[in-house]
């Protein structure tokens, strides 16, 4: 049975190959498509991203960087380059079927030697001129999934009114004495997704 988090809870993974299911239902009737976007942030002990491709985003889905092909198949990698894969972009919602909107797959066996955590935060796109925040999103959740039974592990439905924010911590993978947690975060920001990728990113900001 899957255990319903709290927000701030925390519980021990137990498991290596693991999905992170994201869902979400817009209001009908703003005048624009919602186009919400999942993205994992390979964080090191810092908090930093160690590489630019340890951003993982609908423009890197898997670490080898933008291919309209998909570069996860494309390159034969089930996985993903560094143990993770993004499912692909949903721009508008319509292709989930009222199952998870974005998902990212991890193999936590696989992950590069100096991550000790994955961040993972939704952003609306384009929210400025659509005029478009979480206010106006219901339903989301963030659940852990086991890869090999399909067992849902653990569930954590955002019940908070973000009336303003337009950026969502749903949750964090973390590694705490050689074991894998996962802490329900649900924290809000009024910022985009550059906002997060300069805040763990040093770097040339990616495009």
């Amino acid at each position: 049975m899957a255990i319903n988090l709290q927000k701030g809870q925390k519980i021990d993974l137990g498991l290596s190959k693991l999905t992170i299911g994201l869902g979400w239902d817009p209001n009908e009737g703003t005048g624009h498509d919602f186009d919400l976007d999942a993205s994992a942030f390979l964080l090191n002990k810092d908090r930093k991203l160690e590489k630019e491709n340890h951003f993982i985003f609908y423009n890197n889905l898997c670490g080898l960087g933008h291919n309209e092909s998909d570069p996860c198949n494309k390159h034969g990698c089930t996985s993903g380059e560094y143990g993770i894969r993004h499912t692909g972009d949903d721009p508008d919602g319509s292709s989930s079927e009222g199952d998870d909107d974005e998902a990212v797959i991890v193999d936590l066996s696989k992950l590069p030697k100096n991550t000790n955590e994955i961040l993972i935060v939704v952003t609306i796109e384009d929210y400025e001129a659509r005029k478009q925040n979480f206010g106006q999103v219901r339903n989301s959740y963030v659940r852990i999934v086991n890869d090999i039974t399909g067992e849902v592990v653990a569930m954590y439905e955002l019940d908070e009114d973000f009336s303003v924010e337009t950026a969502v911590e749903f949750g964090r993978l973390y590694k705490r004495n050689d074991k894998w947690k996962f802490e329900a975060s649900g924290i809000g920001y009024k910022e985009d997704l550059s906002y997060f990728v300069g805040k763990h990113y040093s770097g040339e900001v990616i495009k």
